[in-house]
């Protein structure tokens, strides 16, 4: 049976709504590291196509959320641009692994970059704002994708990811690459 029922999306809902108010920031230096390397380890896998490692980063009950609307509120009334659970990201990477997904031939070389990372208290957890910047090569072309994400840790593992393209309301062509 699914995790993701009517109390996993409220619970998702309630965190991702006025997470980044000033008086919950964590300014303590220590804290911030340790949420930087967790999302900078999750871009190297990434770019180094290490999808099963990758995925081990997650909890067993995680989300991968990319909203198409400017400010994310409802996925079971918004369209998404991706709403993967656990189960979705492991059929993306058995995908991706047989060699015929048609979005990866041939293969993205990517470089993700990631800058003002900001953590924030969420009761036992942990919110964290960071700036993407990712540079794509694929099929003798080069394009840039800009977003700010939004990560939910507890644990030291990632229960939540959302995407906040700056560019959603556009043609995105093969967004695959966002996993």
């Amino acid at each position: 049976m699914s995790y993701v029922d009517d109390r996993f999306y409220s619970d998702l809902i309630a965190a991702f709504k006025d997470w980044d108010k000033p008086e919950l920031e964590i300014k303590d230096a220590n804290a911030r590291d340790e949420c930087r390397q967790i999302l900078e380890r999750e871009a190297r896998l990434l770019d180094q196509n290490r999808f099963e490692d990758w995925l081990a980063m997650y909890a067993e009950h995680c989300i991968v959320w990319i909203p198409a609307a400017e400010t994310a509120g409802d996925p079971r009334r918004e369209v998404a641009i991706y709403f993967d659970d656990r189960r979705r990201l492991e059929d993306r990477i058995f995908r991706l692994r047989t060699g015929k997904a048609w979005s990866q031939v041939p293969a993205s070389r990517c470089v993700r970059q990631l800058t003002n990372v900001e953590v924030f208290r969420a009761g036992e957890k942990r919110m964290v704002r960071s700036n993407l910047l990712m540079t794509e090569f694929r099929a003798e072309e080069t394009r840039m994708i800009a977003a700010w994400c939004a990560h939910r840790l507890a644990g030291g593992r990632i229960e939540a990811k959302q995407i906040n393209l700056i560019d959603r309301d556009q043609s995105l062509r093969n967004p695959s690459v966002l996993l």
